[in-house]
């Protein structure tokens, strides 16, 4: 691909830093040309608790290239070429809740890049929060607050309803909390 094409399309589509099987950075690609090649690269997910110990949810806006419809984290996006895990996860609770927050919320764990993050190497972030938020439509359909029993019950009786990340990253949370 011509410079000049790069340009143009790094104008209309996200530009994601590829990187390797240690989370380097390699290359910088197209966010269709990742997805489409499977390389991995990087994303965060924000856990949303209240006082009460409810997670926020969110249901993936229908427009979602990749699992439309699907049940999610409170947050969650990739990050920008260049941008920080901790920058990231700031600007997603902002982008897709409207929940803004001068400081990262607090890092849980990292998970390597693999199938059920669609080759995405992930930080998942805690912070709580009472809401109200405002949901960004073209991201988010509708969100609501769920116990942890809930939760548990409805991934084990209907895990496609989530994306493949979110129950990957419970299952590991309930790991850690133990």
């Amino acid at each position: 691909m011509s410079e000049e094409s790069f340009s143009m399309l790094r104008m209309s589509e996200e530009i994601f830093d590829v990187v390797n099987e240690r989370d380097e950075v390699v290359d910088h690609r197209p966010r269709s040309e990742v997805h489409r090649l499977k390389l991995r690269h990087r994303a965060v997910h924000v856990l949303v608790f209240n006082r009460a110990g409810y997670l926020f949810l969110q249901k993936r806006s229908m427009r979602k290239d990749c699992f439309p419809g699907t049940w999610d984290s409170s947050a969650s996006g990739h990050l920008d070429q260049g941008e920080s895990y901790d920058d990231c996860s700031v600007r997603e609770l902002r982008e897709e809740i409207g929940l803004r927050t001068d400081v990262p919320p607090r890092r849980l764990f990292k998970i390597d890049s693999c199938a059920d993050t669609g080759q995405e190497f992930v930080w998942v972030y805690r912070c709580e929060s009472e809401g109200p938020f405002t949901l960004q439509v073209e991201e988010v359909e509708t969100g609501a607050w769920f116990s942890p029993g809930v939760i548990d019950r409805w991934i084990a009786e209907r895990p496609a309803e989530f994306a493949p990340a979110f129950p990957l990253i419970w299952g590991l949370l309930k790991k850690q909390s133990s």
